[in-house]
């Protein structure tokens, strides 16, 4: 079994992704990182019915660093979550996993999503000694070192599209920019701001401000498709898409490419010259200012600092 979990960013759109994936990943900003849209909570209720009308699942960010002040509004939110009969939760605070421990009327199944932490083998089976039913594992893990990982106890979540966060600080950044260059500026994610290296005017670093603090991510985005077979025959079948960075129409047409490459790999139909023909169709839909790369995939382990 392959698995395919996309972010969604609108009722509609979740509609028409369903159909082609196993899950839909949403939330909202007080409590979940770098989300397309953030959905209230008449909203979330109608997604999950709609998933489970589906027959399909929903995955509810809740992986923010929650800070005491926040963190006495998780029981609220984990009790709408479990009226509503929420599937799980991606959580990275281990502080959440302690309050569901503690108070069973309100906990929820749990993926760990600890960023850019999640790297071994034994810490993912260590996360599932505690409850977790599987992991997110973090961006910068190259090929080689996944298929190293032995007799993982849970489902190990990898990204196979959308853009990498690669600094997240709770300084607000953007606002500091703007007040000591005393600018009168936007700090959201529809602003399409992006940082450039100097004497690299081509780097485009995107850049945003939230109530959980400033996010920069990656120059290029990620786009696996000639990887994919190794990804299945190495037993990494949980593919996260996110399209954080994708206009919504688009977001779904590549995800159906990708459907299409797990039914083919399924089928044993899936070639080198099927994956290059998708990655093409794959490169028309996603946005043209942004370019995309293989991340980490191909990278050798003593290369990553």
């Amino acid at each position: 079994m392959i698995r395919l979990i996309a972010t969604v960013e609108s009722l509609e759109q979740a509609e028409a992704l369903l159909p082609v994936v196993d899950c839909i990943y949403f939330g909202e900003e007080a409590f979940g990182l770098r989300l397309p849209h953030s959905f209230t909570r008449k909203e979330q209720k109608e997604l999950i019915a709609m998933a489970h009308q589906h027959k399909k699942e929903v995955l509810i960010a809740v992986n923010g660093i929650i800070h005491p002040e926040k963190m006495k509004q998780i029981p609220e939110y984990l009790t709408f979550l479990k009226q509503h009969q929420a599937d799980a939760i991606a959580l990275g605070d281990p502080g959440i996993i302690h309050l569901m421990n503690k108070h069973p009327e309100y906990a929820l199944p749990f993926v760990y999503d600890g960023e850019t932490m999640v790297t071994s083998a034994r810490q993912i089976n260590f996360w599932a000694r505690k409850g977790a039913s599987g992991a997110v594992l973090a961006r910068e893990v190259p090929f080689k070192e996944m298929k190293n990982m032995e007799e993982l106890a849970i489902p190990v979540e990898v990204l196979i599209y959308g853009a990498t966060c690669i600094h997240q600080s709770k300084r607000p950044l953007l606002q500091n920019y703007y007040r000591f260059t005393q600018q009168d500026e936007g700090i959201s994610k529809d602003q399409g701001l992006f940082l450039s290296e100097p004497k690299k005017p081509e780097t485009h670093y995107s850049i945003f401000e939230d109530q959980h603090g400033t996010h920069i991510f990656a120059n290029h985005d990620l786009a696996l498709t000639q990887e994919l077979l190794d990804l299945a025959n190495a037993g990494f079948c949980t593919w996260k898409l996110d399209g954080i960075y994708t206009p919504e129409k688009e977001f779904i047409e590549i995800v159906k490419r990708y459907d299409q490459a797990r039914q083919q790999i399924l089928n044993h139909e899936f070639s080198s010259e099927e994956a290059k023909r998708l990655g093409e169709e794959i490169r028309l839909f996603h946005p043209v200012e942004r370019t995309i790369d293989t991340g980490f995939f191909h990278l050798e382990p003593d290369a990553i600092k």
